[in-house]
């Protein structure tokens, strides 16, 4: 069993940097693979970025990549997503989901947290 709790959200402007943090509980979240998922308002679920069980990262859509960048800590438990040169369009809820196998789709995470609130104000 997982759980998992971000932090980090707020709102900025365009241009202001944000880090989330995706703290988890449980001593085998070595072995899981960590995913960032947003939602904006009407809007599905959008893959941005995982980072599987040996540090590998891969990121979702292009308007992320450059300015995102994911990270896991696992003597901390955590994951990170630094995001810089925010931009407007990426305004959304912000989730973080976990589960033993890579995937850029939601359905195969079994653990999700609550979310964290991104706004960019233009």
């Amino acid at each position: 069993q997982v759980q998992l709790v971000e932090s980090g959200g707020g709102l900025v402007q365009a241009g202001d940097s944000l880090k989330l943090s995706c703290k988890a509980s449980g001593r085998a979240f070595r072995n899981y693979t960590v995913a960032w998922f947003r939602q904006a308002p009407g809007k599905g679920r959008e893959f941005v970025a995982e980072v599987n069980w040996s540090g590998g990262i891969t990121y979702g859509t292009d308007s992320v990549k450059g300015r995102f960048t994911m990270s896991r800590d696992n003597a901390k438990n955590t994951a990170y997503l630094q995001m810089d040169n925010l931009k407007f369009e990426d305004t959304a809820v912000y989730y973080c989901a976990a589960q033993k196998l890579s995937s850029r789709v939601e359905g195969p995470y079994g653990y999700w947290g609550q979310g964290t609130q991104v706004t960019v104000s233009s």
